[in-house]
């Protein structure tokens, strides 16, 4: 079967790394791909761990109508913000993984879709900020603020961070979904991840897995390569992604423009 979807992970895919926190213009030859592909009438979904914001500006720069899946796929949503789909976790769970932040001296942030709340100021929060497009909230309780979350995290480092990913996973095992990240360890409900995300649009467009390619870089894009008929990871992708994809492109954005330009013939 031909491919009738393409889901595009942004950070690391579409925007190059190294392109700056923020960032939100792809490359022009990775845009012109992109605009082939929808002329041959093929969905391009994007599919980021940004907020709605973030992830919106990037699909009005490739001038795409399709909803976005956002937060590692805690939530989908049409370009106009209504929420198609959201996988929140249960509060009492996340209360439980703050309270595990607290004992070991970490902070912490608290999400949902729209809002980003964390324990105290750091370059990661600052970064996440900026790259999701949105002003992040700093109170010392941000369980108390009345925001329902999509998913908690404990700020961390390298080198703290596989510690506390093997900490979560004993304590909870498939009662969340764990995402190890080099400054972040973020816990998220089990049905929140891009692959569950691009199934259920799937299956509202009639569209089978087999006939989807998708493309990323992360521990986050893991689920959706998996899921995928046909899984493209970055050449410099992590261990998670190179794991559960099907294929290696060619290093760079040269690399992704190749493979979109294929997929557009």
């Amino acid at each position: 079967m031909g491919v009738k979807l393409v889901a595009l992970d942004i950070d690391g895919t579409v925007i190059p790394p190294g392109n700056g926190h923020g960032d939100h213009v792809p490359p022009p030859r990775v845009r012109e791909a992109v605009r082939r592909l929808t002329a041959a009438g093929i969905y391009v979904v994007l599919a980021s761990g940004r907020m709605f914001p973030g992830t919106l500006r990037v699909a009005r720069e490739l001038r795409l109508l399709t909803p976005v899946v956002c937060q590692q796929g805690c939530s989908v949503h049409r370009l106009d913000g209504e929420m198609l789909h959201v996988f929140p976790i249960d509060r009492g769970t996340a209360i439980e993984v703050i309270d595990y932040a607290r004992s070991i001296g970490r902070d912490y942030e608290w999400f949902n879709p729209v809002r980003y709340l964390a324990s105290a100021p750091s370059e990661a929060t600052r970064r996440y900020g900026e790259v999701s497009g949105i002003e992040p909230e700093y109170r010392a309780d941000p369980e108390h603020s009345g925001v329902v979350p999509t998913g908690v995290g404990i700020i961390s480092d390298a080198a703290w961070a596989p510690g506390i990913h093997r900490e979560l996973t004993a304590r909870f095992g498939d009662r969340l979904h764990v995402l190890d990240f080099p400054e972040v360890t973020v816990a998220v409900a089990p049905e929140a991840n891009k692959g569950h995300a691009l199934s259920l649009l799937c299956e509202d467009w009639g569209i089978d897995r087999h006939e989807v390619a998708a493309v990323g870089d992360s521990v986050n894009d893991a689920s959706m390569l998996a899921w995928a008929g046909l899984g493209a990871a970055m050449a410099h992708a992590d261990r998670y992604a190179l794991d559960a994809a099907d294929l290696v492109l060619d290093p760079g954005e040269a690399g992704l423009a190749a493979f979109l330009e294929s997929l557009a013939r």
